[in-house]
């Protein structure tokens, strides 16, 4: 029971930090492409993490997660406005990086694919010539 209510606690303040992030972060740093991966708070309800994923050059992701760490105060303060808890836990922001492993994972794949594809042409186009050679003789 325990999990169930927790899940719905991270479920309601990831709806509260996204909205927040989206439309009351006035700062100039953030960029428009962000969203809220996940939420996992303790059981305590001390600290919950906020794991965002940020669309951009590695500049501007520097950029974005430095204006939402230093949002804070301002994302914790609406978390306790708007989601009924006693104490209202601690934000803590991480960039969630799993979209670019995922792409640099994806992309490793294809380049073994392709590989393994030329090995086995080049593999082919032998087996064709020895049976052109053997059919010489």
């Amino acid at each position: 029971m325990v999990n169930y209510r927790n899940g719905r606690i991270n479920e309601e303040i990831k709806k509260e930090v996204s909205n927040t992030i989206q439309n009351k972060i006035k700062d100039p740093r953030k960029s428009a492409m962000v969203s809220v991966t996940n939420v996992e708070t303790t059981k305590d309800l001390s600290y919950t993490k906020v794991y965002v994923s940020i669309f951009g050059n590695e500049l501007a992701k520097k950029e974005t997660l430095q204006a939402l760490k230093s949002s804070t105060s301002l994302i914790r303060k609406e978390i306790g406005l708007h989601v009924k808890l006693r104490h209202v836990p601690q934000v803590i922001i991480e960039l969630d990086e799993t979209i670019d492993k995922a792409i640099h994972l994806e992309s490793l794949f294809n380049k073994i694919k392709e590989k393994d594809k030329n090995e086995q042409d080049l593999n082919e186009e032998d087996d064709y010539k020895e049976e052109d050679q053997s059919n010489e003789d």
